[in-house]
């Protein structure tokens, strides 16, 4: 069933303490490692942006926690992540499993760098010259 929810608080509310618990769980680390990320709802999940851009997804499953950091973020980490269930843009966080804390704080780091040096690159790029 999809969300109705309109912030993070009213998503997660809608399911069982163990899943709320590993979603707050990833919510404080993403907040510890970029405290000026704001939170919102987009595709129907929770959703971490800084500067207006997207930096991680993430969503509650009945047996999983789905981590979205993008097809980057899992291309940058795909040997670490090889033993869990991924896709293009994706990873499985298996609820009878230990939460991979530094892992996911490590994929953090690397999409607030991105996040970073796309804003750099942006504010560096010239404006067209007009044509007459």
């Amino acid at each position: 069933m999809r969300s109705q929810a309109t912030s993070i608080d009213s998503y997660l509310a809608d399911f069982p303490p163990e899943t709320r618990a590993r979603l707050e769980e990833v919510r404080a680390l993403v907040r510890e490692v970029v405290p000026e990320a704001t939170e919102t709802i987009s595709y129907a999940i929770p959703t971490f942006d800084l500067h207006g851009r997207h930096l991680v997804h993430v969503a509650g499953f009945a047996r999983h926690i789905g981590f979205y950091p993008t097809p980057t973020g899992m291309e940058e980490f795909a040997e670490v992540l090889a033993g869990y269930r991924t896709g293009k843009g994706s990873v499985q966080f298996p609820l009878s499993e230990p939460l991979p804390r530094d892992l996911i704080r490590r994929i953090v780091e690397f999409r607030v760098g991105e996040v970073r040096a796309g804003i750099q690159a942006a504010g560096r790029r010239k404006s067209p010259t007009p044509r007459s």
